[in-house]
């Protein structure tokens, strides 16, 4: 059987199957994340990989480490820039987009109030239930299709 992911949307619940960790480098990243905040980061995750597979020109998503985090990218399309999943020093969870892009910058315009925003590099998770994923697929997919 596989894990579920449960966050909210504007229907409500979000539950939606997840995409197993082949990179054991991935895997034991996120098995060092505390519990909570581990399960808003498997959240983040599978709405990246649910996002990049709505769009049959992001291609398949690297799931590699950067900066020992777990990071997505487009390496075969070359369509987006990196998003990671990463612990901020004030807790909770993560994601983060490359400061020198405009998707947190959107993002935040978009849904301004809505959400703890770190500059142009982040949007922080304090708890699971802060993550509202239609809204949140918004700043992935520009991410993903950042240079189309």
């Amino acid at each position: 059987m596989r894990a579920r992911s449960i966050g909210r949307d504007a229907g409500g619940p979000y539950d939606h199957d997840m995409k197993p960790i082949v990179n054991p480098k991935v895997q034991a990243a996120f098995d060092t994340f505390p519990v909570a905040a581990r399960e808003t980061a498997m959240i983040l995750r599978d709405l990246i990989f649910d996002e990049a597979g709505q769009n049959d020109a992001v291609g398949v998503l690297e799931e590699t480490l950067k900066w020992g985090q777990p990071a997505y990218l487009t390496s075969a399309s070359k369509s987006g820039t990196t998003l990671r999943i990463g612990l901020p020093k004030s807790g909770g969870c993560a994601i983060y987009a490359h400061c020198a892009t405009t998707v947190i910058s959107k993002y935040a315009e978009t849904f301004a109030g809505l959400d703890m925003i770190e500059g142009n590099r982040a949007v922080h998770f304090a708890t699971v239930g802060d993550v509202v994923p239609d809204r949140l697929r918004l700043l992935i997919r520009h991410a993903l299709t950042y240079h189309l």
